[in-house]
C-alpha cells in the first residue's frame, strides 16, 4: 500500500522542516510513504527546504484557497496511486507521530475517513467562547450530516482511496465541513482518533476573526445541506412563512366572522405569506430536479476516476 502525506503550504518556511521530520518513515502495512507539498502562493523557502527534504512539490499559480489546494493535492495523490491520503497542517498544529494512528485506524476499522479529535474542550490556548463555537459549529454539522463526529473541523485527517474518488470539495474556503456532510451522503464510514496539539506557531490564515470564521463555516455548510438536500431545506423553510400565513388568515377570519371591518392587510399580508411559501417549495423541487442531474454528473465523473486510477 502507498501512503501520500499532503501538506497545503503557505509560507511556513519557520516550520516546514520540523513538520515532515516529524513523518513517520514506516508504518505497518504501508509499503511506501511520499510526502507531497501543495504550494498555495509560497513566496520564502518553503518549496526549497521541503525540496531538499525529498518532497514533491505541487504549485498553485497563486494563492487558491485551503479546499481548492486540498482538491489539487486529492487528485494529484490519485495519480501518485496512493492508497491512503494524510493531510496535514504546514504549522505543525498536528504532531506527526499521530500519522501512524490514523493510518492503522483507516486499516484496521475498514474505514473511509479517519479525522484527529483535538478534544477542543481541553485545549488550554482555546479560550472559553472558541470552545463553545467548536461545541456549536460540531453540533450542527452533525445534525446536517447525520453523524457524531466530535471535531468536525480538525484538519488533520487520513482518506482511503475510495474516499479520494467519491469526494467533490466544491469549498474554496476549507473542505473539512464540505467533506463530512458529503461522506455522509455517500454513505463513507467515519472514525477518529483522540489526538493533542501543539501551541500555535502563527496566527490562523484562513480568517482575519471569529466572526469571519463563523460566517464562512456557516455559509459552507448551508450550501453544500442544500447542493443535497434542496427539497428538504426549501420546503422546512417555507413552513415558516406558511405558519404565519395560516395565523394571519385566522385571525382576518376570525374578527370577519364577528362582524369586525378593516382588518383586510392581515389577508393581503397572508397572501403575500403563502406566496413565499408556494416561491420556496417551487426552489425545493427545482432544486431537487437538479441535485438528481449532479447525482448523475457526480457518478460519470466517480466512474471516470475510477477507471483512471485503479488500474
Amino acid at each position: 500500500m502507498k501512503l501520500v502525506v499532503q501538506i497545503p503550504c503557505l509560507n511556513e518556511e519557520k516550520t516546514i522542516e520540523q513538520v515532515i521530520n516529524q513523518i513517520p518513515k514506516k508504518i505497518k502495512g504501508i509499503d511506501e510513504i511520499l510526502v507531497l507539498i501543495i504550494d498555495d502562493g509560497c513566496s520564502d523557502r518553503t518549496c526549497e527546504i521541503a525540496e531538499k527534504l525529498g518532497c514533491i512539490i505541487l504549485s498553485n499559480k497563486k494563492n487558491m484557497g485551503l479546499g481548492n489546494s486540498f482538491r489539487f493535492g486529492q487528485m494529484k495523490a490519485l495519480e501518485l496511486g496512493a492508497d491512503i491520503l494524510v493531510n496535514t497542517d504546514g504549522d505543525d498544529q498536528y504532531p506527526g507521530k499521530y500519522i501512524t494512528d490514523l493510518v492503522r485506524k483507516l486499516i484496521d476499522c475498514d474505514a473511509d475517513i479517519v479525522i484527529g479529535d483535538r478534544e477542543t474542550s481541553k485545549i488550554e490556548h482555546f479560550s472559553p467562547i472558541k470552545k463553545f463555537l467548536q461545541f456549536l459549529g460540531s453540533k450542527t454539522v452533525n445534525v446536517l450530516s447525520d453523524n457524531s463526529v466530535k471535531d468536525t473541523v480538525s484538519g488533520f485527517r487520513a482518506y482511503s482511496k475510495e474516499a479520494l474518488i467519491q469526494l467533490n470539495v466544491t469549498s474554496k474556503f476549507s473542505y473539512v465541513i464540505d467533506t463530512i456532510i458529503q461522506a455522509s451522503k455517500k454513505n463513507l464510514k467515519i472514525e477518529e482518533i483522540l489526538i493533542k496539539t501543539n501551541r500555535p506557531t502563527r496566527k490562523s490564515r484562513l480568517f482575519k476573526n471569529i466572526f469571519e470564521h463563523i460566517k464562512k463555516s456557516t455559509t459552507d455548510m448551508v450550501r453544500v445541506y442544500v447542493m443535497y438536500e434542496p427539497l428538504k431545506f426549501f420546503t422546512l423553510s417555507g413552513l415558516f412563512f406558511l405558519f404565519l400565513s395560516l395565523v394571519l388568515f385566522l385571525r382576518f377570519l376570525f374578527y370577519y366572522l364577528a362582524g369586525y371591518d378593516g382588518l383586510i392587510q392581515s389577508l393581503i399580508i397572508s397572501g403575500v405569506l403563502f406566496g413565499v411559501f408556494l416561491s420556496l417549495l417551487g426552489l425545493g423541487i427545482i432544486g431537487d430536479i437538479n441535485n438528481k442531474n449532479r447525482m448523475l454528473l457526480e457518478e460519470i465523473i466517480i466512474n471516470q476516476r475510477r477507471e483512471k486510477f485503479e488500474k
